[in-house]
Formats: C-alpha cells, structure tokens, sequence
C-alpha cells in the first residue's frame, strides 16, 4: 500500500506491482536531467504538459529509485506498461501530481 502522506504511488510496470516516489534526490536528479533551476522551474516544466517519451521514462526512473530500486532509464524505457504510452503519462501524471499537487 503506497503511503500518501510520502508522495507514493503504486503502479504495475513491466508486469509487477511497483512503488514510486520522488525524494528529494530523485527531484534533485530531474532538475539537473531537465535543467531546471528549481523545484518551481521543474514544476513549472511539468505543468505545461508537453513531456516527451525520454521525459517519461526519466521521471518513472527517478520515481522508482525514490522508492529503492536499483534501475536505469534504459531499462525503464524497455519495460511494459497497460496501455502503453497512455499508461506511461497516466504513470507520470500520478506521480508528478502525488509530488506537487493537482
């Protein structure tokens, strides 16, 4: 069961229940991978709702070492998803709005 009160959320990813989160260095390494100076500019970058494949993929890895597993944004990008890339942005929206708020 995620826990709400850190910024979980559960999704199935490559065929297994998984636990996402972004910690304070899992948003620290979206801001570097993004180039945002700020939690405000990161925001701000996922607000405008134009994320790429690339973006998705960064941000389901970073959500996935948050919560502990040891994984790259390779192999991310090559694992399944239920409705593919509708179910990866569905995946990121959770976890960004879990993050920042609706």
């Amino acid at each position: 069961m995620p826990n709400k009160h850190r910024g979980e959320i559960e999704a199935e990813i490559g065929g297994a229940r998984r636990r996402l989160v972004l910690t304070l260095g899992a948003l620290a390494e979206l801001e570097d991978a993004f180039g945002a100076g700020d939690l405000v500019a990161l925001a701000e970058r996922f607000g405008a709702g134009r994320l790429t494949a690339r973006d998705l993929t960064r941000i389901i890895g970073a959500g996935l070492r948050g919560a502990g597993e040891s994984v790259s944004d390779d192999e991310v990008a090559a694992m399944a998803v239920d409705g593919g890339a509708q179910g990866y942005v569905r995946i990121a929206a959770a976890l960004i709005a879990e993050t920042f708020g609706e």
